[in-house]
């Protein structure tokens, strides 16, 4: 995005931050915090607490930890790229939490899971310590320590189509595709 935060772009005339702001609103009645490096976070949405990775360079893994330790656990992520996440997904990714310590939904990315919008409770906090300790930076390295749940392909289409639920715009030709399915849908919804 040429140096640009990518949550700062608009999709549908609405930049994508704001957009997740409302989304974790209505489906968990609160604020989101946001997980953030660049000094002029605070001034994206003054509304928001902004706090730092605690373990800087660690990448997608150190702010799932940052977010697990900055706010009350048990949490749920979602990366600030995703513009078609809906609240029905996270109220379903939080109650996953019911029966294990993380809950993922089934993805056919290379992972198979989505760990950028998922639920992740308070025994995920010393797990993804002792991966970044073993220096394994990958999302999904520290699920072997932990009971982690699973929202199927099947249950999500109750939510939308995942290829479009879990759409990231890391470009500007992806953020120009977010536009065009977003006119095609009419709505986020």
């Amino acid at each position: 995005m040429g140096g640009r935060p990518k949550g700062l772009e608009r999709v549908g005339g609405v930049r994508m931050l704001d957009r997740l702001v409302a989304v974790f609103e209505e489906a968990l009645g609160t604020r989101p915090i946001l997980v953030a490096n660049a000094e002029d976070a605070p001034t994206w949405r003054p509304d928001l607490r902004v706090v730092p990775d605690i373990r800087p360079g660690t990448g997608a893994l150190g702010g799932i930890y940052t977010a697990l330790l900055s706010a009350a656990a048990p949490v749920v992520t979602v990366a600030w790229d995703m513009p078609f996440v809906t609240a029905p997904l996270l109220q379903a990714l939080a109650a996953g939490l019911e029966d294990g310590d993380a809950c993922l939904p089934e993805s056919g990315g290379p992972r198979g899971v989505e760990p950028l919008c998922a639920a992740y409770g308070p025994a995920c906090g010393p797990a993804i310590a002792a991966a970044l300790d073993a220096g394994d930076l990958r999302a999904i390295g520290f699920h072997d320590r932990l009971k982690v749940g699973i929202l199927s392909s099947r249950r999500l289409r109750e939510f939308g189509d995942p290829e479009v639920l879990f759409f990231n715009v890391n470009t500007a030709d992806e953020l120009a595709e977010a536009n065009r399915l977003w006119r095609t849908r009419g709505s986020f919804q």
